[in-house]
């Protein structure tokens, strides 16, 4: 039997379409034709997921699921990415007819942007990466690992769909100092949280900052989840 893989580097993001707990490396197999891997992340680990699904399974089309940074100063937290491309070594296309099915299902409610996804090999943590990325590469999101799943979906020559919503706007982005408190699948390292916190390399403001914006893409994603379920896994 064939099936989709839905890639999320996040655990968090996997809470937006399963309750199953996953950890790094985990798949959880939803109704018939859904597989959920928690990939952790960045390009390797999302590359490594990826074909490692589909060298296990019968994997007849690729998803990468999840939040991304928006690059274009009209984006909100909350808004969802649906690219007709991925740049990252190359173009990759996505599919538009599956493009097309998801997107007939969803509330009108919730703001969809098509435009291109740019991969960047790091987080961007400040104003400044964002502008300079979206100069050069015309897109108007930016995620870490959308580019090594459409590698990998071209390589297996299956459709390939990207279903992002935005977490940070323009203006702010996540502390860079944060990454040193965070596991690869986005958890937090309570005892580096707090070094960072008592030596003031990090404030509780920014930390509050950061939290309305993954609630507003966790939100979106779980209503495209609920609208969509049965056109994902087709």
């Amino acid at each position: 039997m064939s099936r989709v893989g839905v890639i999320v580097a996040l655990r968090a993001e996997a809470r937006c379409i399963t309750q199953h707990r996953l950890l790094p490396g985990q798949t959880a197999t939803l109704g018939e034709n859904l597989l959920v891997n928690v990939s952790g992340m960045g390009d390797a680990a999302a590359r490594h997921a990826a074909t490692t699904l589909c060298n296990q399974e019968e994997i007849a089309g690729l998803i990468s699921f999840g939040m991304a940074g928006a690059l274009d100063d009209s984006l909100q937290a909350g808004d969802l990415i649906l690219p007709e491309a991925v740049l990252a070594d190359r173009n990759y296309p996505t599919d538009d007819a599956w493009y097309a099915r998801i997107r007939y299902c969803l509330p009108k409610h919730i703001n969809v942007i098509r435009g291109t996804l740019v991969t960047s090999d790091a987080v961007l943590t400040t104003e400044s990466a964002k502008r300079i990325l979206a100069a050069r590469s015309g897109g108007c999101a930016v995620d870490m690992e959308s580019g090594a799943i459409a590698a990998v979906a071209a390589e297996k020559g299956i459709p390939f769909l990207v279903i992002r919503a935005i977490s940070d706007p323009v203006q702010f982005s996540p502390p860079a100092v944060l990454m040193d408190a965070l596991q690869s699948d986005g958890s937090v390292k309570p005892i580096s949280l707090l070094a960072l916190l008592l030596k003031r390399s990090l404030s509780l403001n920014e930390l509050l900052r950061l939290a309305p914006g993954m609630r507003a893409a966790c939100s979106t994603l779980k209503q495209v989840v609920q609208a969509t379920r049965h056109e994902l896994g087709r």
